[in-house]
């Protein structure tokens, strides 16, 4: 045998030795690889994209989004060809030929590897390759997460079209800015949906994926347009668009910027409320399934409580003086306004309060520094209160500016005037009063600087806002309006010979006195009188059938006076049983939640008030079972003439359909009565200024707690029932003279006539089981019209006309009554 032919064999089974050996190590990485692939890459078809929570008002417009990413899936019908041609341009231009892998760009990769010192190079990796990374793979740069990537590529293309394969890339991609998929990269850089972008954009967001963090368009707008002015050259050379529409669309500029999604419905207070509320029902994942939460807040009600809090806070601060600048900086001589305005970062506007800094003054105005760098002069009539900005603040000074309207000029140039951030907080609160529906909801001035829910997490003394709950107890016992008792000094003393000597709020004393009257007047020594002759043991459990917990109150005389630390919506659900005939609705917000592809998964079914739907009281015995709690007899009488009844028992009625019944909280006949009491606060005693509403069926009442600490008006009008506090975060006081009437009812007024514009006038007709009658001399009570003072009371209370003490000759009173309490 020639030395050839023994050269050619040696060499024959060396290349075979060569391709065993080969195909023994490609089947050993292919099983290493193969066993830790998903065995179902079917399962794309089926995926399920992180999506965050969409929060809307009850008419469907956005209130917020929450979730770390930005990502709105969009179907491939959706994308339009050209923007589908971007990316195929820069990613896969062969991507509808090959079966998964590119067999000609994995060439070109090997080729540099071998011929250049890079350990990473371009080329290879397909669209239907990057999908299998993105869902199944980890981003570590080895031979064998290389294979594995081929190989689950070369699987997705025997499972799913390439459509679907296409779409999965574009939803999945990150574009940098907390952007996942191209809708949400679409809105974020230019504020557009995919059907209306232009070509440079299309191809400004086909370059964001290979660099999304350091060369997406706003981070670094130069590296940006040299990829995207590449993109457009190759959708030419591809014949996707003419070369003449590739250089106009170079020749435009980079005019990227943040765009968030614009939000409809400010209610932040509320839209926490939700967050919290959903991640509780659902779980941290509520946040990323792409929920979709209607909630009950009436856009434009919510907008009238936001603007009612901020102006009523204002004009409270007002009423007590500038109170000086936030902090002071110090500038060097040199600042630049560039350098000043990046020291307000992190800095919030409040409401429509901007944060400034000041850089010079020059007699009695001042120039400013904006956020965003813009310099501004505020003149003498541009000061606050009346006084001049020249004369309040001095360089380095972080001051607040309100922007007015234009000035009037041609250039429609805004105007600012210095302001300043109000000491005092607010929270407001409105509610169906017969659903328990959430319609509006602030919890203080501004969200952005503070947080703090004061609706739901401020536990806070109501003050004489209380003392209906306390009458209601006494009616219950078989007091009514017309009931006198005594109005003068009282010192109660415990065991430990401690002494309690409450007053009223003017310090003075009217004596024997109704009921009515003394809810007016908003007596405190008659409030105090009346629990003490109830019991406070009963008053406690009766008061908790309101929804209070009856641990909430203090179990002594001091409620009378408001002195139990509740929220303001505990108070507002409280006046809702008022205003609703005597149940017991719960506060709700979350309407209904939907999926991501619209199915309702929650719905709300609220426990609703409904006076026709159950038997009227009629002339029942005084004893009153509430849930199956025995809240004990009224005391003892005697049957009453026979009344004219207000009218024949109702026949009982089944609530609307789909809703349930709320259970009922006290009679309706004592609704009834102090829903009238409260309107005759509103006619002619503490809270005369709502008269200003123009509406018969508006009433409440204000509270004020010691040393003005809390300012309170909780009342109804119409369907609502809200709930107005004004106070202090650090509990100090408000100030002199600063009531319920003077720091909260306005607040109270200026959102009640939104709320109530075009609503029918709420009636309050006397129910079943009570009686017509004229309060006599002493407070005797007698059937029928005869003129004078005329009551509505339950029939079984006819003759309860005594006054409950016997006050002998009253001039000669006592200075002060003793008891003792235990």
């Amino acid at each position: 045998m020639s030395r050839l032919r023994r050269l050619l064999r040696w060499a024959l089974l060396a290349t075979a030795g060569l391709v065993v050996l080969g195909a023994i190590a490609v089947g050993v990485l292919y099983v290493m690889v193969a066993s830790d692939l998903p065995a179902d890459v079917e399962a794309l078809r089926h995926v399920e994209m992180q999506e965050p929570m969409y929060v809307y008002s009850r008419d469907g417009k956005l209130m917020a989004l929450f979730g770390e990413t930005r990502r709105y899936p969009v179907k491939i019908e959706q994308v339009p060809k050209r923007l589908k041609q971007a990316f195929i341009a820069i990613e896969d231009a062969r991507f509808y030929e090959h079966g998964g892998v590119d067999y000609k760009g994995v060439a070109r990769a090997v080729w540099l590897l071998l011929t250049t010192d890079d350990r990473r190079v371009p080329g290879g990796s397909t669209i239907t390759q990057q999908v299998a990374r993105q869902f199944f793979l980890s981003s570590e740069y080895s031979i064998k997460r290389k294979l594995a990537e081929m190989l689950l590529a070369m699987r997705m293309e025997k499972e799913l079209s390439k459509d679907e394969i296409f779409e999965l890339y574009l939803n999945k991609s990150f574009f940098g800015n907390r952007a996942y998929g191209v809708a949400a990269a679409a809105e974020f850089y230019y504020g557009k949906t995919l059907d209306q972008l232009t070509l440079d954009e299309m191809a400004s967001l086909a370059g964001i994926p290979k660099f999304p963090s350091s060369g997406n368009p706003i981070s670094n707008p130069v590296r940006a347009k040299i990829r995207r002015d590449y993109i457009l050259q190759r959708m030419a050379e591809l014949r996707f668009i003419t070369p003449a529409e590739a250089a106009a669309a170079q020749r435009a500029p980079m005019h990227a910027a943040p765009h968030e999604r614009p939000v409809q419905v400010y209610a932040p207070y509320v839209a926490e409320m939700v967050r919290q509320e959903m991640i509780a029902r659902f779980g941290a994942e509520a946040l990323t399934k792409g929920y979709h939460v209607v909630t009950t807040i009436d856009p434009a009600m919510q907008a009238a409580a936001d603007k009612a809090v901020r102006d009523g806070l204002t004009a409270y601060d007002r009423r007590h003086g500038w109170h000086g600048v936030e902090r002071t900086f110090e500038l060097a001589a040199d600042e630049t306004p560039d350098a000043i305005a990046r020291r307000l970062r992190g800095i919030p506007a409040q409401g429509e309060l901007l944060p400034a800094i000041v850089i010079d003054k020059s007699g009695d105005g001042v120039r400013v520094v904006l956020a965003d760098a813009q310099v501004i002069a505020l003149g003498a009539g541009q000061g606050w209160n009346g006084r001049s900005p020249g004369s309040l603040v001095k360089r380095g000074d972080l001051v607040r500016v309100r922007r007015q309207a234009s000035d009037g000029k041609a250039t429609g140039e805004a105007r600012y005037a210095l302001d300043q951030v109000p000491r005092a907080q607010a929270a407001l609160v409105s509610l169906d009063a017969n659903t328990g529906a959430i319609v509006a909801l602030t919890g203080g001035y501004s969200f952005a600087a503070n947080k703090f829910n004061r609706v739901t997490q401020a536990r806070l003394q109501p003050g004489s806002s209380f003392k209906p709950f306390v009458y209601a107890a006494a009616f219950e016992r078989g007091y009514n309006p017309a009931s006198i008792v005594l109005d003068a000094p009282v010192v109660f003393r415990d065991r430990r010979g401690r002494t309690w000597r409450p007053q009223n709020d003017t310090g003075n004393f009217a004596g024997p006195m109704r009921l009515r009257e003394a809810m007016v007047q908003s007596r405190n020594l008659v409030s105090v009188r009346l629990l003490d002759a109830i019991g406070v043991d009963f008053a406690r459990k009766y008061i908790s059938q309101f929804g209070f917990e009856e641990a909430e109150l203090p179990p002594n005389l001091s409620i009378s006076l408001g002195t139990p630390s509740l929220t303001p919506l505990s108070i507002a659900r409280g006046y809702a049983v008022f205003a609703n005939g005597g149940f017991r609705v719960e506060p709700w917000v979350i309407d209904t939640v939907k999926d991501r592809k619209g199915a309702v998964i929650y719905k709300e079914k609220p426990r609703v008030a409904c006076r026709a739907c159950v038997v009227q009281s009629g002339q029942t015995a005084a004893t009153t079972v509430v849930d199956g709690f025995d809240l004990g007899p009224a005391p003892s009488t005697a049957a009453p003439p026979p009344p004219t009844p207000a009218s024949e028992p109702a026949a009982p009625a089944k609530p609307p359909e789909g809703l349930e019944l709320a259970p009922r909280a006290i009679d309706e006949r004592i609704a009834y009565q102090m829903v009238s009491m409260l309107r005759d606060v509103v006619k002619r005693g503490t809270g005369t200024p709502a008269k200003a509403l123009g509406r018969e069926d508006v009433g409440g009442k204000t509270g004020s707690t010691n040393d003005h600490r809390d300012a309170w008006f909780s009342g109804f009008g119409g369907p609502f029932v809200t709930t107005v506090w004004v106070g202090r975060d650090d509990h100090k006081s408000l100030g002199y003279r600063e009531y319920g009437g003077k720091a909260a009812l306005p607040i109270w007024i200026d959102f009640m006539r939104v709320a109530l514009k075009d609503r029918p006038i709420a009636q309050n007709e006397p129910p079943a089981g009570m009686v017509q009658v004229t309060v006599g001399a002493g407070g005797a009570l007698i059937p029928g019209d005869a003129g004078g003072v005329v009551e509505w009371v339950k029939v079984e209370d006819l003759e309860r006309s005594q006054s409950y003490f016997d006050y002998g000759d009253v001039e000669n009173m006592p200075s002060e009554e003793s008891f003792d309490i235990f």
